[in-house]
């Protein structure tokens, strides 16, 4: 049994931050939140940490990551990308995803595993796409997460692009994750597809049917640069989230990833069928992709996650995206406020996922925590923490990390994981992928 006596307790984005509260946890539960002293009276042989100068909130729920995009940070670029189709088919499938290795997919595994943990991260969904690890290669990741601690839900990103033997193994790998995983704690699958313009309307059915067979839930990308769209209408008539509920497989059990570009009537879609959505701010700024109508979304009560795509994993970056650009759109600093921006990287994250029980600090919640450095340079109230936290706090500031009742990260270190030996396998991979 383990009191966690902080500073200042924050348990969820829409309650009221508790000075001088704390949390048991029993196993790999949280049993019991309230005011230091009464915890202290109450449980008087509990071992107590001190984190009284500190901050105590929940893991962050990084909804929507690639763990390979690691290796690709850095790598030199002779011509940059005009737009988002051309980043895809002249750069990040031949110079990246078509080249991946389960030697390369091992150590930018663990590096990504390191950055998450750093920066308050507890669980994450990862899509994999490398054809030429299959099969297998979703296996080799799943045993570096196991090895990490974090709660993963692992995917490999099926698709036709690459024939249709390469498609079904990727379905495949899909549901032999899923099956070796049921028991497991921490880690679990999910389905997942491209997008409609690398998959035909009948692999999109034909994996739906599959994945609901065996109770998985189904991930797409959908509309994150404008051609998906455009080449949807070209070719159907219908906008790629038409198509989708034409097959049938729009549900509260779909996530939607990116959606930067909808259209009104997929907006409804997205709310009449209870379509999950995750937000990536800073991927999207970066592959020039365009800014998504997050508080739109938000404001049709669509459920909404937030992910790094495996860009930048410092998760408080991640934060501070979603923060500004929204503001930046819409001209309107009244949009997206800290308390949204967190209720998206915590329980919002977890609810889209399909997650239960992870997310919050709440009795009989999962024991998934951070602790964060509480010496800002003003004053901390009530009314002012939560901003305090999404603008002014980094990976640098996070030193203890808990998941599921287990310390990850003690006093700034990561237990468990070689950070030294991760960094140069890493940099070995990350060279021989640049050098093909």
């Amino acid at each position: 049994m383990t009191l966690i006596m902080a500073g200042w307790l924050i348990t969820s984005p829409d309650e009221i931050p508790r000075e001088k509260y704390g949390v048991r946890v029993l196993g790999n539960t949280v049993v019991d939140v309230g005011p230091n002293q009464n915890l202290m009276k109450n449980y008087p042989d509990d071992v107590v940490v001190d984190a009284k100068e500190h901050i105590v909130l929940p893991g962050f729920v990084n909804a929507h990551t690639h763990l390979y995009g690691v290796l690709a940070h850095g790598i030199p670029v002779d011509n940059p990308p005009a737009d988002f189709w051309e980043f895809l088919k002249d750069y990040w499938w031949p110079k990246i995803e078509d080249s991946l290795d389960k030697e390369m997919i091992a150590a930018a595994t663990t590096w990504a595993c390191i950055e998450m943990l750093q920066s308050g991260t507890t669980t994450f969904y990862d899509i994999l796409e490398a054809p030429n690890s299959l099969p297998g290669g979703l296996l080799t990741e799943r045993n570096i997460v196991k090895n990490s601690g974090l709660r993963g839900i692992l995917s490999f990103e099926a698709t036709e692009r690459s024939g249709e033997k390469a498609a079904l193994m990727g379905v495949e790998e899909n549901i032999a994750l899923h099956e070796i995983s049921k028991s497991d704690e921490l880690i679990s699958g999910m389905m997942c597809l491209h997008t409609t313009f690398t998959c035909s309307k009948d692999f999109i059915h034909e994996t739906h049917l599959k994945a609901k067979k065996v109770g998985l839930g189904l991930h797409v990308h959908c509309n994150e640069g404008q051609y998906e769209g455009i080449w949807c209408e070209d070719r159907y008539g219908l906008r790629p989230l038409e198509i989708y509920e034409d097959l049938g497989v729009t549900n509260s059990k779909f996530i939607a990833s990116q959606c930067v570009h909808l259209s009104e009537e997929e907006k409804l879609i997205i709310q009449k069928n209870k379509v999950n959505v995750t937000h990536m701010p800073l991927a999207n700024c970066e592959v020039g992709g365009g800014i998504a109508p997050i508080p739109e979304l938000r404001d049709l009560g669509v459920v909404i996650g937030l992910g790094s795509d495996g860009y930048i994993n410092d998760f408080y970056e991640v934060m501070r995206g979603a923060f500004f650009v929204h503001k930046a759109r819409l001209q309107d600093p009244g949009v997206m406020q800290a308390e949204a921006v967190l209720e998206m990287a915590t329980i919002g994250g977890a609810k889209a996922l399909g997650l239960e029980n992870v997310g919050k600090i709440q009795e009989g919640f999962s024991a998934d925590l951070q602790i964060i450095d509480a010496r800002f340079p003003t004053p901390i109230t009530e009314e002012n923490l939560i901003e305090q936290v999404v603008l002014w706090r980094s990976a640098r500031h996070v030193s203890d990390v808990m998941i599921a009742g287990e310390w990850q990260v003690r006093d700034n270190q990561i237990l468990g994981i070689d950070v030294e030996q991760a960094r140069t396998t890493l940099h070995l991979q990350a060279k021989r992928l640049w050098e093909k």
